[in-house]
């Protein structure tokens, strides 16, 4: 039995990170970073049977290097690409959490001189 993809088990409302949207454009919150990751566990796994499929198909030792350099290159990049957006995403939500708190600071801030 096949898994349920991340759009089938995310609410509707809750955008997914391959649907990139302008940072101010929606709320970040924890289901859209759960969305992130799942989508580059999705992107991986799918990335990692392509590989394995070529790498059963080989019949030399230097094609198979090829294939498993282009492979280590490819994940590599993936990684910090997906590393970049997700981290992308915790700062964002950091500001949207503390956002709130910006008045409260400037109001003590202000009372206290």
């Amino acid at each position: 039995m096949d898994a349920p993809s991340i759009g089938a088990v995310a609410p509707a409302d809750v955008p997914s990170i391959g649907a990139v949207a302008p940072a101010h454009s929606f709320p970040i919150s924890i289901q859209t970073i759960a969305n992130a990751y799942g989508d580059y566990t999705k992107k991986s796994l799918q990335d990692t049977r392509s590989f394995v499929e070529k790498l059963m198909g080989v019949r030399s030792l230097d094609k198979a290097i090829e294939i498993q350099s282009e492979f280590a290159r490819q994940a590599y990049e993936t990684f910090v690409a997906e590393s970049q957006k997700i981290s992308e995403l915790y700062s964002e939500l950091a500001k949207q959490i503390f956002k709130p708190l910006e008045g409260f600071v400037a109001k003590v801030t202000q009372a206290g001189r």
